[in-house]
């Protein structure tokens, strides 16, 4: 049976803290999905650039039946994977995650998200194969486990248990300290304090203030990775500390965040990270700064709070198999060789996370080019797709994108970085480029032939750099051509029939 309590918010209560951490979770799951229905079925759908039940067909082969393959990456789409049902869940998501930023959210309403997101992640392939993919299964996980199981309201009877959140802690800890270890175990330019030198023009997709954060001093640079070493290094050290140091580490965690969304686009990994670091925070923080209307429900709710053993069962529960997850990526952080980015069990419960471990110094970017011209030579007329955030135009300010993420423009800036071998999905992206296939030219910001494909089409690699502001041409990028990526290629390539038939990418 339920028993009364009065518990009223303080500094020992956390209704508030639940109320922010769900609304903000709902929101990065709306964006997840809607990133999701834009783009799986042209990435992923049985005309993607990597079919679904290609890939399927592929981890049955390799753990010896359908059966073992959902075993180590369980989905949905093991048993439904066509167009309709990669929309479906999406789309299904999309409207659960609404209803949580809405301020309406119960365990099995977290459930169903956690479960769909997962599913879209182990079948995503390279397209999934972020850290804030894993980063937000992990986070929705706990979610899970702040709610009762039935009531939706905002703020319910039972209050949010104090071991989930301090799993969230656990789980900020982890993703700061794994990111900051990289750094200083990875690349030199970070211990030598020279590595915002390049980071705001060399990141995958720079944002309109990368250029003015690029242009700093050098000493303002500098300073810059120091306070990485603080948020990185020092703050996720005292998360579990007392009460004023929680508050100070979740303020220099969530300003440290802020900072980098204001500096680029990588998706919405900054608003996900800020979700656990919220829980360092209890509702004497949030009385001081959230509207008072809010504060009284809270108030209220504490004052009619009950205890429910079920849940207080389940959440020890869920925290000792967490605790014996956790063995693993610990030991992976005080590891010299550390592995970023990567889940220890199927359900990817509890991962070890890390970013830009290295950093380059220049930036390459892969450009499609198509023409219609007889000869595929210098002297035709090539025109260029150009990505909807990768720069390409010279005259062209960065874009803001996240917490939108572009898939195909991620990759691409891996891409730039080998050869197209590493990535033959380029070579099945020109063959549908060649006929104008929709799926293919809605991942671009336009389709610079709308009448009829083009008769050829090529990939050139180029170096980019920012160029100065204020310059004489009013240019946001110098660029300089360094070679072919992919020769030119017409539909009746037998060298790229060949290849697309041995992908099992044609009949």
């Amino acid at each position: 049976m339920d028993s009364e309590n009065s518990i009223v918010p303080s500094a020992t209560s956390y209704w508030l803290t639940r109320f922010v951490i769900l609304r903000m979770l709902g929101l990065v799951y709306a964006v997840a999905f809607l990133v999701a229905i834009n783009q799986l079925v042209p990435l992923i759908g049985t005309d993607g650039l990597l079919p679904l039940n290609h890939y399927l067909d592929r981890v049955s082969a390799a753990f010896g039946s359908s059966s073992a393959g959902f075993r180590h990456l369980p989905s949905i789409f093991w048993y439904w994977h066509s167009n309709t049902a990669l929309l479906t869940v999406a789309w299904a998501g999309f409207i659960l995650s609404c209803i949580v930023a809405a301020g309406y959210a119960n365990a099995i309403l977290l459930a169903l998200l956690w479960a769909f997101y997962l599913s879209i992640v182990h079948v995503g392939q390279e397209w999934y194969g972020y850290g804030w993919e894993i980063q937000l299964a992990e986070t929705g996980f706990l979610s899970i486990f702040l709610c009762p199981l039935l009531d939706l309201r905002p703020f319910p009877r039972t209050a949010p248990p104090l071991p989930v959140l301090i799993l969230f802690r656990w789980l900020i800890c982890r993703i700061m300290l794994g990111s900051g270890l990289i750094k200083f175990r990875g690349d030199e330019i970070w211990r030598n304090g020279t590595a915002l030198y390049h980071h705001f023009e060399t990141q995958p997709i720079p944002g309109p203030l990368s250029r003015w954060f690029h242009f700093l001093p050098h000493a303002a640079l500098k300073m810059g990775v120091w306070l990485n070493w603080l948020a990185e290094i020092a703050a996720p050290l005292f998360v579990f500390g007392p009460r004023i140091a929680r508050h100070i580490a979740g303020v220099v965690i969530v300003l440290f965040q802020v900072n980098i969304i204001l500096s680029g686009n990588l998706s919405f990994l900054n608003w996900l990270t800020i979700i656990p670091a919220l829980a360092c925070f209890d509702d004497g923080f949030w009385s001081k700064i959230l509207p008072r209307v809010l504060v009284r429900k809270a108030e209220a709710a504490a004052a009619r709070a009950v205890t429910s053993k079920p849940m207080s069962v389940t959440t020890w529960i869920v925290t000792a198999v967490v605790a014996l997850l956790s063995i693993q990526p610990a030991l992976n952080l005080l590891s010299p060789g550390q592995v970023m980015n990567s889940s220890y069990d199927p359900l990817a419960l509890v991962n070890t996370y890390g970013a830009f471990g290295s950093v380059g110094q220049e930036r390459l970017n892969v450009v499609f080019e198509g023409t219609t011209d007889e000869y595929p030579d210098d002297k035709a007329s090539w025109k260029p797709y150009i990505y909807k955030g990768l720069p390409v135009a010279l005259n062209k300010q960065p874009p803001q994108i996240a917490p939108y993420q572009l898939r195909l423009d991620w990759q691409m800036w891996f891409a730039a970085m080998s050869s197209p071998n590493e990535y033959p999905w380029t070579l099945h992206l020109v063959w549908k480029l060649l006929h104008n296939n929709p799926g293919a030219v809605s991942l671009f910001a336009s389709n610079p032939f709308p009448v009829k494909p083009p008769r050829f089409i090529r990939a050139v690699l180029y170096r980019y750099s920012f160029a100065r502001p204020g310059n004489a041409g009013g240019l946001w990028w110098n660029r300089e051509r360094v070679g072919e990526w992919i020769p030119a290629l017409s539909v009746e390539d037998p060298r790229l029939i060949a290849f697309l038939k041995g992908q099992g990418w044609m009949e």
